[in-house]
């Protein structure tokens, strides 16, 4: 049997990076076993539909690293690979259950709906479900009155009819053997008002007619499984094996959401998150390699990957620790590569770019001291521009009363220097202290504070020389103005 899996997300807006890890997952267990990876757009809900939704998730999941072997723009034997477009297949399933007396029409408004949940509410119903027997649809009423009801045009779904039983079982690989109770399982809406099939109904005639052999996916569907467990014995099929996977959690053990972290893909990607690290990252998110280890590459994760080590509990998004692993990846690149990375965001800036060359030395002289790779743009922008402010702890502590006379002294200096590297800009500073019968360590701190505004940084001398001959005594005449003390 070949292993056939499929991450199936919504189009509503962006890829969640809950939904990445299930993608992952997926992915990973398809690669380990030979199988397909498959990717079907979810689009029956149109109200929550966005558009430009579906190539939002796409390229995501390529910028991850996530191709699937078929999908839209990867067509298979199965498709298509977007509900919306296969509208006619999930019509003439649930007029097979209809046909078989395994589902029925319901003609309640929204106002009845309301009243009936109102009503159990009050008589404090545990669970509130339909009532068949007390509601508007063909099983309480004749052929004839539905036909009328129908005939008027009156909006009307269609409900799986779940059989009397007092439990549904099922195997999940991770979580084991699981019981729902009866009261617990309402009747589900197959087909809306509009001819959409409703998520339960769509998934489970595509899981089947794509040959989905395991379903992988967010434990917030496990209470969605009774439903699909009868669907799949109204029609005879077999169903695939399930793994649920836990939720994802803030650090309060919270449900992750947008208001501790951000939760789509796309933003860890504006940021200057690399995505060897956010893959590394969300892998670890509820599985473990049964070791110590924590960086892999992707084939890597394939090699190691089993469903077996997947944690049943929720597992916490620690912002740090994924810092920890872009800092990790970030370091690994060579210099061509960060350069590459960083440039979107120095263009962002509107920074007026110098050549590759020397915007590849600025790279390689803040790649040690670099988390994300937009950084460059933030902790390096002294490189393109003059800085705005000086730190001011720094000016508090160091900048004494005669630095300023120093600052432009020592620009005088540079100037004057007929070669402008590192090793001349040294040299130069060090006979500067010693004519003035002083410590080299005070003039470090005007150059660099006049030079940068910060009081750390990359090896002082390479920064001079890059940022320039004219632009560093420009630099040290504007300080000294700035920060002269009375």
């Amino acid at each position: 049997m070949t292993v056939r899996v499929r991450f199936a997300p919504s189009p509503t807006g962006y890829l969640h990076v809950g939904g990445l890890r299930t993608a992952l997952y997926n992915y990973l267990f398809a690669r380990k076993h030979g199988g397909v990876f498959l990717l079907r757009i979810e689009d029956t809900d149109r109200n929550r539909y966005v558009e430009g939704a579906i190539e939002n998730l796409i390229e995501s999941l390529r910028w991850c690293g996530l191709d699937f072997d078929e999908g839209p723009g990867a067509e298979g034997d199965v498709g298509p690979y977007i509900q919306s477009e296969r509208l006619e297949m999930y019509q003439r399933f649930a007029q097979q259950l209809l046909d078989n007396d395994q589902a029925y029409y319901a003609f309640d408004t929204a106002e009845e709906l309301a009243e009936m949940r109102t009503r159990q509410e009050q008589a404090k119903v545990p669970s509130v479900h339909y009532e068949r027997d007390t509601m508007r649809n063909s099983l309480n009423h004749s052929a004839e009155q539905v036909q009328q009801w129908m005939d008027e045009g009156q909006p009307y779904v269609v409900r799986l009819k779940i059989p009397d039983q007092d439990v549904f079982k099922m195997h999940d690989l991770v979580r084991g053997d699981i019981e729902f109770k009866r009261e617990h399982v309402d009747d589900q809406i197959l087909l809306k008002s509009d001819g959409f099939p409703t998520y339960h109904l769509a998934s489970v005639v595509d899981d089947h007619h794509m040959g989905i052999t395991h379903i992988i996916r967010g434990e917030e569907w496990l209470s969605s499984v009774p439903r699909h467990l009868v669907m799949y014995n109204y029609f005879g099929w077999e169903v695939p094996k399930m793994v649920h996977l836990p939720l994802l959690l803030n650090k309060d053990k919270s449900k992750l959401s947008k208001r501790q972290n951000d939760v789509a893909v796309e933003d860890y990607r504006t940021k200057g998150y690399l995505p060897e690290a956010l893959v590394n990252f969300v892998a670890l998110l509820g599985w473990n390699p049964g070791d110590n280890r924590e960086e892999f590459t992707m084939d890597e994760l394939v090699d190691a990957f089993s469903v077996e080590r997947i944690n049943k509990s929720g597992a916490v998004f620690e912002l740090d620790k994924l810092k920890w692993f872009n800092k990790r990846k970030v370091h690994e690149l060579s210099v061509s590569e960060l350069t590459a990375q960083a440039r979107p965001a120095l263009e962002e800036a509107g920074f007026d770019l110098p050549s590759d060359e020397t915007l590849e030395r600025i790279v390689g002289l803040l790649q040690e001291r670099l988390t994300l790779s937009n950084e460059v743009a933030t902790l390096g922008s002294y490189f393109f521009q003059d800085p705005e402010e000086y730190d001011p702890k720094a000016v508090k502590k160091r900048w004494k009363a005669d630095s300023s006379d120093l600052a432009r002294e020592f620009a005088d200096t540079l100037e004057g220097l007929e070669s402008f590297d590192a090793a001349s800009i040294e040299a130069a500073l060090n006979a500067f202290a010693e004519e003035r019968e002083m410590k080299a360590g005070p003039m470090f701190v005007v150059a660099r504070l006049s030079v940068s505004g910060m009081s750390g940084g990359p090896d002082l001398f390479p920064m001079m020389e890059v940022i320039g001959q004219e632009a560093c005594a420009r630099r040290l005449r504007l300080a000294a103005d700035r920060l002269q003390k009375d």
